[in-house]
């Protein structure tokens, strides 16, 4: 993409290449820098506190229904990949491994985690004897590898962070329980706090976790139409436990094994919030989110800097002590640059008070997502401030709900439509979105539509908007209706 095709910020337009805009738009705003390990990025300050905050409404909730954190070695003897065949045919292609420490060559290779299912069923196995010690409720904050052939920033890196619960319970129905209750935490902390709608449903079983009995997700459709998953909660019954023999003496003085669950969210919930809500300017953080919600800006000439800055710094002191995330910039730059800056890094709300604004007792307000510009009293900044803050979370929110809605197309019944449909959106400037389509539960039809179109299965929607019938492929009778789209 030529610098041409850019914008007066050095952006690339969404419409000329999305990607690039994306990548255009997080290093602008400062959130990372590329290392030169292939697919690692460094987490610069802002970029970190967006996972900060995530970790913390995360955190929040998991602790409330009885989880602790914990945490577990990097390393995971190869051996314990080999309990469970599944599970490690579905990560051997993305496992880097350890093989040597200094000049010594290791005498069982150690991969790097992919995830710690394995792990933690080996050591569960010693701490799990008796039905008093269940449920066992832990959580993990993490970092983990998969040596992924094409990069992402945030979305899709070799090295990332997130979160993997894990938990151990009596009874199948226990375990169930667990799974559902952290999706639904998963749903709650991706609608309410990041702004972004997602369909909640189980995956297709070409698309379930390894190892797994049943997988579900929540999924997001970005400003391109394609779906990012935004979270998985896994059931994986006995599985695990019959592979590193998690065996507990029941009340009736029976061994049984134990029914476990994992869980997971991770730092591609940053590129989702940015990609669901950044415009041509930049990014557009919902104020839940914003590691800066209000930026104030002093205008006006020099000379009169000290009148204005005698109501400056008293607000400012104001809008600290009421809770808000506010950061004054007083460096020696143009209102107008300070003013194109906040814009691109994606600030809820700006505010601009110079030498009339003193004389009118006044502020102005900008916001961020919609632009509009709104003047307030000095006696009420603090107070407007917080509604407006509110306002602009709940407004995000029904702008991605629409957005979302209106990409997403409930007429496709055939591959031929579907392939027709990819055809005319692409010829009229659209995005294709997705597609609501019957699905008779064979993989063949599943892979076909795949192949032929790279749409994948989302999930099977628990509230599908309608039922479709027939299956997309063969036209046999739907088993399951599904959304279909792109993915990252």
């Amino acid at each position: 993409m030529s610098d041409q095709k850019k914008n007066e910020k050095g952006i690339t337009p969404q419409s000329e290449n999305f990607s690039r805009w994306y990548i255009d738009a997080i290093r602008k705003a400062d959130l990372m820098d590329y290392t030169p390990v292939r697919g690692c990025i460094a987490f610069k300050p802002d970029g970190f506190e967006l996972w900060e905050r995530i970790q913390s409404k995360m955190d929040q909730r998991f602790k409330e229904t009885g989880h602790r954190n914990a945490y577990f070695p990097m390393l995971i003897p190869e051996s314990f990949f080999q309990k469970e065949k599944e599970h490690v045919e579905g990560f051997n292609p993305e496992l880097p491994w350890v093989t040597e420490a200094g000049s010594e060559k290791l005498e069982e290779r150690l991969a790097l985690r992919p995830t710690s299912e394995t792990m933690i069923g080996h050591l569960y196995s010693q701490w799990i004897q008796s039905y008093r010690d269940l449920p066992v409720l832990i959580n993990q904050w993490a970092n983990v590898f998969r040596w992924e052939k094409r990069t992402l920033p945030f979305l899709r890196t070799s090295e990332f962070l997130w979160q993997e619960g894990h938990t151990a319970h009596a009874t199948e129905q226990e375990a169930r329980e667990e799974t559902m209750q952290m999706l639904q935490i998963y749903q709650e902390v991706v609608e309410q706090e990041l702004a972004i709608p997602v369909w909640m449903g189980q995956k297709t079983p070409s698309e379930r976790f390894a190892g797994a009995i049943d997988t579900y997700s929540i999924e997001a459709m970005m400003k391109d139409g394609k779906a990012v998953q935004a979270g998985t909660s896994h059931y994986l019954g006995e599985n695990f436990a019959r592979s590193f023999e998690i065996q507990f003496l029941d009340r009736d003085n029976q061994q049984k094994y134990v029914h476990t669950t994992s869980w997971g969210t991770s730092t591609r919930l940053i590129g989702a919030m940015i990609m669901v809500h950044g415009d041509d300017q930049g990014l557009v953080i919902p104020p839940r989110m914003a590691p800066t919600q209000l930026v104030m800006i002093p205008v006006g000439p020099g000379k009169l800097r000290e009148k204005v800055m005698e109501k400056f710094d008293p607000l400012y002191d104001q809008l600290k002590a009421g809770g808000i995330r506010v950061r004054a910039d007083l460096r020696d730059e143009t209102p107008g640059w300070k003013f194109n800056e906040w814009e691109l890094r994606g600030v809820p709300l700006r505010l601009e008070i110079g030498p009339r604004d003193v004389d009118n007792n006044q502020v102005i307000l900008v916001r961020r997502d919609t632009g509009e510009k709104i003047t307030v009293g000095l006696d009420r900044v603090v107070e407007h401030v917080e509604e407006l803050l509110v306002h602009i979370q709940k407004t995000m929110v029904q702008r991605a709900v629409a957005f979302r809605d209106k990409h997403s197309h409930f007429t496709v019944d055939t591959l031929d439509d579907l392939k027709a449909h990819i055809v005319h959106q692409e010829n009229v400037g659209e995005i294709a979105g997705w597609v609501l389509a019957g699905w008779c539960g064979e993989e063949e039809c599943e892979s076909q539509v795949k192949d032929e179109t790279k749409f994948t299965s989302r999930n099977i929607p628990f509230d599908a908007p309608m039922e479709k019938k027939k299956c997309i492929v063969c036209a046999k009778e739907s088993k399951y209706t599904v959304w279909f789209g792109r993915a990252y």
